[in-house]
C-alpha cells in the first residue's frame, strides 16, 4: 500500500478544526477580551466535536471504519496546560534539520526556535519547526506510548502569535497525526530533542472512542 505523506492538518479540517484554536491562542492577548475558563473549555469542547464529525464522515479522514466510529478520546481540557513560552530564534535562519518519519523515510525541516517555558514546576524546551509555511511543534512526554500514542503528538502555531519574543502554547490542542489512525500514512516523528521531562495530561489521547 502507497504511504500517504501528511504534515499538518489539512484542507477542511484546517477550517473546521485550527482555525478555532488558533482563535484561542488570542485569549491571553492582552489585546483581547478576557475568557473565562467555562467559556474556554465550552470553546475547545466545541472544536473537538467538529473534529469528531470530519473522522466520522469525511472523505479525507483517516479513519478506515467510519461505521463503528463515535468520537477521539482527550484529557479534559484546563487552563493549566496552556502557558506562556518565551522564543529563542536562531542567529542562523536557515538552519535545516532532518525529520524522520514513520515509514522509514526522511524529511527536510526549518528550524524557526526553540521555545522555553515552564510546565508542572519543570523547565522545557521545545524546537518549533517549519514546513510548507506551518509552523509545529512535534514532541513526546511521559504519557506517549501510555494514554497517548507513542509516535508523539503535534502542536500547531499560529506564524501571527510568533512575531515577538513570546508565544502561547496550548497542549490541549495537541493532536495524533493520521498514523495513529491509519499506518497507509507516513508522519514525521519527533526529534529526540523535543521529548519533555514531564507528563503532559492534555490534548488528544490515544485511541477512538466507540
Amino acid at each position: 500500500m502507497t504511504k500517504k505523506r501528511i504534515y499538518l492538518l489539512t484542507g477542511v479540517l484546517i477550517s473546521a478544526i485550527v482555525v478555532g484554536f488558533l482563535i484561542l491562542n488570542t485569549i491571553t492577548n492582552p489585546n483581547e477580551p478576557a475568557v473565562s475558563s467555562v467559556e474556554y473549555k465550552q470553546q475547545i469542547e466545541t472544536e473537538r466535536r467538529k473534529k469528531d464529525t470530519f473522522f466520522r464522515d469525511d472523505t479525507g479522514s483517516p479513519v478506515t471504519d467510519k461505521r463503528s466510529f463515535t468520537h477521539l478520546t482527550y484529557y479534559a481540557p484546563t487552563l493549566a496546560f496552556r502557558v506562556s513560552a518565551r522564543l529563542e530564534p536562531f542567529a542562523d535562519a536557515s538552519q535545516k534539520m532532518t525529520v524522520r518519519l514513520s515509514d522509514g523515510s526522511e524529511e527536510i525541516y526549518e528550524k524557526y526556535a526553540h521555545a522555553v517555558f515552564e510546565l508542572n514546576g519543570q523547565a522545557c524546551r521545545l524546537l518549533i519547526t517549519k514546513t510548507n509555511g506551518n509552523y509545529s511543534i512535534l514532541f513526546r512526554d511521559g504519557t506517549s506510548g501510555k494514554t497517548t500514542y507513542g509516535g508523539g503528538r503535534y502542536l500547531d502555531l499560529d506564524a501571527d502569535q510568533l512575531t515577538g519574543n513570546r508565544t502561547t502554547l496550548d497542549f490541549n490542542a495537541a493532536y495524533n497525526p493520521y498514523c495513529a489512525y491509519n499506518t497507509s500514512y507516513a508522519c514525521p516523528l519527533p526529534p529526540a530533542e523535543n521529548t519533555l521531562p514531564v507528563v503532559v495530561e492534555a490534548g488528544e489521547k490515544q485511541g477512538e472512542g466507540h
